[in-house]
């Protein structure tokens, strides 16, 4: 009789030890999941601005023509920045690069301005701010959700479970360089 429920008690202690690593496990994934749909969310907002740059640079290119080196470099940061291939920290720096060429593209909207009073051009820097706009909370919630994901490998109980599971890695932040932050501040009115 003792046996039946000592082997009872085991038994129940097993069920509940398999419950608790599984649903640790299965709480790891969720979050590897977020962390890898935020990314992607990140990667939407950042295809978006690059489809707008080319209409940016043609539309500056009537009215500053001999701007020619900041033109270059806003195609060349654009095509650096859509290579494929680039992990997080590749993909922020080549994205901080083309911000920086960005903003010396949109400061010609200064100094030309016939470039500044064209609709289209205004237009395209309308959106372009909210492009930007998009990618910094798309990149605040991507590093959101790395730092919980973060924050369940490196405590316990998940600590214990990723290394039973050995699939759970960490992510890297994309972090947001001066150029992006200064982005930000410029005003596009």
């Amino acid at each position: 009789m003792v046996g039946v429920v000592v082997a009872g008690i085991l038994a129940a202690l097993v069920a509940v030890l398999a419950w608790w690593v599984v649903r640790t496990y299965n709480r790891l994934v969720r979050l590897r999941n977020q962390t890898q749909a935020s990314w992607a969310q990140i990667d939407v907002q950042l295809k978006r601005r690059h489809e707008l740059i080319p209409n940016l640079v043609e539309g500056a290119r009537g009215y500053a023509a001999h701007e020619r080196a900041t033109l270059e470099a806003v195609v060349t940061a654009r095509g650096a920045a859509t290579g494929a291939g680039l992990g997080v920290t590749d993909k922020a720096a080549a994205e901080e690069v083309l911000t920086a060429s960005l903003g010396k593209l949109i400061a010609l909207g200064e100094s030309y301005p016939q470039l500044k009073a064209d609709r289209h051009f205004a237009t395209l820097q309308a959106e372009l701010a909210t492009a930007e706009d998009k990618i910094a909370y798309a990149r605040q919630f991507y590093n959101s959700a790395v730092q919980t994901y973060h924050t369940a490998l490196e405590s316990f109980p998940g600590n214990v479970v990723s290394r039973l599971g050995g699939a759970h890695g960490r992510r890297e932040y994309f972090e947001a360089g001066a150029a992006a932050q200064d982005a930000t501040r410029v005003s596009f009115a």
